[in-house]
């Protein structure tokens, strides 16, 4: 049963701002924690590495750059599948796995976000965890997981390859189920959003169906818009950001990006999960991001319900429970709604950064947002 929460939960462990600490009022009812852990057995983890300063000597640094885990089940249960549906809004990036999803509309093993030059490196790391955590199912079974990007190199040695295969796997055994950091950890250490430093965010919704409530949460690594694009709960407000600027030192090839996961509890069928999945296209938009040429913008929605068992591949009928398509309104609003504050937590908790060659990308303005937050009431 997912758990309601009268208020947005206002800052992540550290005590870094979200947006509801800006008395932003956002529609609808969030989970205990407004966070994609708020679906019962989803665990997120991170490895952030920062190091060094000064121009950029590749294979040495400065290194702004991580490795997120978005772990589907329970660590003990991780290697049984969870249905599964993917969307791309624009294709270009990578979301390994995704033909296999498309295929038979289910995925295992942990979700990992990197940055693009190591997603490869990710996935392979994925399987070599899972392989020596589950050595009895991978004698004689294979690993297609899921690792997705988007790119850093604005901030970031991209071509030093400084994500490991220990990065991978001490991303994988710290996640936890409870309230996670936001902002410039994991995957989105080196990312920026709109102008501005951004990364990892998170939110959640609760949908009430048949007397029970199910959680919608939703996962973002946020690298793409424009800054005068940018809008806030349907107020255009960054053309009149003009500062803190961007310092660009090296060339910024407006490589942008971002990468949605969705989490529910609801017992949904992967075409259901693939309609959710294309919904985040408008909780994108209504940050302001249109899916410029440059981005690959690739969402993938999965369900923990209808089991846990790996009766899946067993020789016999299985039982499965589904919400009907004719409901599923109220979950693709949960998904609209916690994609779009994801990305302003994002946004949000985060502070400025230097990187690579000096380049330097300003945290978003507080005070702005809370001028925008009471003018609005």
């Amino acid at each position: 049963m997912a758990e309601r929460q009268g208020g947005n939960k206002a800052t992540t462990p550290s005590g870094k701002p979200r947006a509801a600490s800006l008395a932003l009022q956002f529609p609808g009812a969030s989970g205990r924690l407004n966070s994609i852990t708020d679906v019962q057995g989803v665990s997120v983890g991170y490895t952030t590495i920062v190091e060094g300063v000064g121009q950029l000597v590749v294979g040495e640094g400065p290194i702004r750059t991580g490795v997120t885990a978005i772990l589907p089940r329970p660590l003990d249960q991780l290697c049984a599948p969870v249905m599964a549906g993917l969307f791309s809004l624009n294709g270009n990036g990578e979301l390994t796995g995704s033909h296999y999803i498309e295929e038979v509309g289910k995925f295992s093993l942990p979700i990992t976000i990197t940055n693009t030059h190591s997603c490869g490196m990710a996935r392979d790391a994925t399987i070599r965890w899972a392989a020596k955590r589950f050595p009895e199912h991978f004698s004689d079974d294979f690993a297609l997981p899921v690792a997705a990007e988007t790119y850093d190199g604005f901030l970031n040695d991209i071509n030093g390859f400084h994500v490991t295969q220990e990065h991978v796997s001490e991303a994988i055994n710290n996640a936890v189920s409870g309230s996670i950091e936001e902002g410039s950890v994991g995957g989105g250490t080196g990312m920026k959003c709109f102008g501005f430093k951004a990364g990892s965010g998170t939110a959640s919704r609760i949908v009430d169906f048949d007397e029970m409530d199910y959680t919608v949460g939703t996962f973002v690594q946020a690298n793409f818009g424009s800054r005068k694009d940018l809008r806030i709960l349907g107020h255009s407000i960054g053309q009149r950001l003009t500062d803190p600027k961007v310092v660009q030192n090296s060339p910024d090839p407006d490589l942008s990006s971002i990468i949605v996961v969705i989490a529910t509890d609801a017992p949904l069928l992967p075409h259901q999960l693939k309609r959710l999945a294309r919904r985040a296209t408008l909780g994108v938009g209504n940050t302001g991001g249109f899916a410029r040429h440059g981005s690959g913008d690739i969402f993938i929605a999965f369900s923990t319900a209808n089991g846990v068992s790996n009766s899946y591949a067993s020789k016999r009928l299985l039982n499965l429970t589904m919400i009907p398509d004719e409901h599923l309104d109220p979950f693709f609003e949960a998904v609209v709604q916690s994609t779009e504050e994801a990305i302003l937590n994002s946004l949000i908790a985060n502070s400025d950064m230097v990187g690579r060659d000096e380049n330097f990308v300003p945290s978003i303005p507080h005070s702005e947002i809370r001028k925008l937050a009471e003018s609005a009431r």
